[in-house]
């Protein structure tokens, strides 16, 4: 689909690798520049507690599928100049500096539209170009207001358990580049685009954040409730210990779960008989349903709620949804080493995409065959440091 696309990617940590791995997975040719003092992309330590790895930590493992790694010293005039070449042959640059380093290093926009008038930079972000603050996930939760919705009514606000900012940002900038494609097409002329994480988030609000700009309310902690349906969200215990989540979206899916559990009289109920009714009065009706379905074993249960089309599932864990036929087909790699496709669209052809490479493991064949450098050139950039790796 996308095989004559070059992307270098300046990036780390999740944002902007995931962006290079949709790339990769849909067939363009990836180069990975990682940071020689740092020995390569900081996740490639970030690992869980007894987790046996190499230079491949499962956290680097999510976005680093199908690209060439090269370890390069853009501290050094030959490191940039490098860097400089690999642009010039680039259809797309991908980066995630720290605020002011993409000047120091030479790798800002204006430098390398000098060197390539047509390569598209996309850009990841704090807080926006014009605000020297680092910007972490974990910090544009709490910023952005999902910390404080998330979380039980008299709990503590919670974080995510993924990196859902870093997440969002990447299928925005994702989404900004393949327009930036589309318009070069047209004009031949790249262009730069950001994507800040606070932004990101504060978009990513959604229907929370018209809660209060249009009904004047201010969101709050509710668990997994959602404050405009019920029960939606909501979740029960079968006979059997199976957790069950329902999200019953109209009246008619709440008539037809009242037929499954024998209490048609509650459609009836004035406290019931609408939506916004059964908001209103959520615990109350959470209490009949716990009772009910508590009666009822999961198999049976699930078995008349998808024949009615009532939307309802048991709650799994990771190693469950792994394990079941919907992740079946976005899985990537074999029995050495496995991940999972960032990009899940259906009806386009899937190139075979190699595993995440290990730190530096093409610099010395990204020099000869990329740029022409000989194997003595190679190797001296190797023993000067310029390059590390292989």
């Amino acid at each position: 689909m996308l095989k004559d696309i070059k992307v270098l990617e300046l990036a780390s940590v999740l944002a902007g690798p995931s962006v290079g791995q949709f790339f990769a997975e849909m067939g363009a040719e990836v180069i990975k520049v990682e940071n020689t003092h740092t020995h390569g992309d900081v996740t490639r330590s970030w690992k869980t507690a007894g987790e046996e790895t190499d230079d491949r930590s499962a956290y680097f493992c999510s976005v680093n599928w199908g690209k060439r790694s090269m370890g390069l010293d853009l501290a050094k005039n030959e490191g940039r100049k490098i860097l400089h070449q690999l642009c010039a042959q680039s259809d797309i640059v991908l980066v995630s500096f720290k605020p002011g380093d993409e000047f120091k290093f030479e790798a800002d926009y204006e430098s390398l539209k000098k060197i390539n008038p047509s390569v598209i930079y996309g850009a990841i972000t704090g807080y926006g170009s014009d605000n020297d603050r680092v910007g972490y996930d974990a910090v544009v939760q709490a910023e952005s207001g999902f910390m404080d919705l998330n979380g039980e009514p008299d709990g503590v606000p919670l974080k995510m358990p993924v990196a859902l900012i870093d997440v969002l940002a990447a299928h925005q900038l994702k989404e900004g580049i393949l327009l930036a494609l589309l318009q070069r097409e047209r004009t031949k002329v790249g262009m730069r685009i950001e994507v800040s994480l606070i932004q990101t988030g504060i978009t990513s609000l959604s229907n929370q954040a018209t809660n209060w700009l249009v009904a004047g309310q201010v969101p709050k902690r509710m668990g997994s409730a959602h404050p405009n349906i019920a029960p939606y969200g909501d979740s029960f215990l079968t006979k059997d210990g199976k957790r069950i989540l329902l999200a019953v979206g109209s009246d008619k899916q709440f008539t037809d779960l009242c037929k499954i559990l024998n209490h048609i009289e509650w459609k009836d109920d004035l406290r019931f008989t609408n939506n916004q009714s059964r908001v209103k009065n959520r615990n109350v009706l959470n209490n009949l349903l716990n009772g009910s379905i508590a009666q009822i074993h999961s198999e049976t249960l699930l078995q008349e709620i998808h024949w009615k089309k009532i939307p309802a599932g048991i709650i799994q864990n990771v190693k469950e949804v792994l394990e079941g036929n919907d992740a079946r087909e976005i899985l990537l790699g074999n029995n050495e080493i496995k991940g999972v496709r960032n990009f899940i669209g259906q009806g386009f052809a899937r190139p075979h995409v190699l595993p995440p490479p290990h730190y530096g493991e093409h610099s010395s064949s990204i020099l000869i065959e990329k740029l022409g450098f000989s194997s003595k050139e190679a190797f001296s950039m190797l023993e000067k440091s310029i390059i590390s790796g292989k």
